[in-house]
């Protein structure tokens, strides 16, 4: 009886080590398939059109263009970069950016303002954890645009990108602490503020306080009126 009990619980937990390491191979494969998505899309990078905006790939040809806004002081001051230093640094960034492109891990657009036909900016994913199915956006404008409500326009678009092509359940955006009109931006869109993370980032030799909001896709099919 006791032989038979042992070789019971011996059975027992065998089957529950196979049932578990199953799961675990299922979840790593289900994790490889959704980053071999994001590659597979961001390496080929889909222009997206708004009303007034067109989001494309960033290109060289856009170096004066990013130059203008990403040399300015005011423009990086709640960012994690420095000001670009000259025209010559904007031309080889934007040169790195194609070889990340073509091997799908930049996942950022240039924001394009029709009626100028000008580059004036960038909006798209910061990072993504898929095991999650959640991504981060981020987005930056040149000043001479701000006001206009082209960030709430170019960062829906990305929203909408990331829920129905990249099937994301959560989507978040972050900003440091005092930058209130970025967090404006981010609850226009339908985002909650979830709070500040105290001293989360270290930026430019400090620690940051760091605002978060989010968006979940069920919030954002309510808001479009979908199922």
């Amino acid at each position: 009886m006791k032989n038979n009990t042992r070789f019971f619980l011996q059975k027992r937990l065998h089957l529950r080590l196979i049932f578990g390491i199953m799961i675990g191979r299922k979840k790593k494969d289900e994790k490889r398939m959704k980053k071999e998505k994001i590659y597979r899309v961001f390496s080929h990078l889909p222009d997206l059109a708004t009303e007034r905006l067109t989001l494309r790939k960033m290109i060289v040809a856009d170096a004066s263009d990013m130059y203008e806004y990403a040399s300015r002081p005011d423009v990086t001051k709640y960012l994690t970069w420095n000001p670009h230093p000259d025209r010559d640094f904007t031309r080889e960034y934007l040169e790195y950016l194609g070889n990340r492109y073509s091997a799908g891990m930049f996942y950022d657009w240039a924001v394009v303002y029709e009626p100028d036909c000008k580059m004036i900016g960038t909006c798209g994913f910061t990072a993504f954890h898929c095991a999650n199915d959640c991504a981060e956006v981020g987005y930056v404008l040149n000043p001479e645009y701000w006001g206009k409500g082209i960030a709430v326009e170019a960062l829906e678009k990305v929203i909408e990108f990331g829920f129905e092509n990249l099937g994301l359940n959560r989507i978040e955006a972050k900003f440091m602490e005092g930058n209130d009109s970025s967090r404006r931006v981010m609850e226009k869109v339908g985002m909650t503020f979830e709070g500040i993370q105290r001293e989360a980032m270290l930026i430019k030799g400090s620690y940051a306080n760091v605002g978060v909001c989010a968006i979940l896709a069920s919030e954002w099919r309510t808001k479009k009126g979908r199922k």
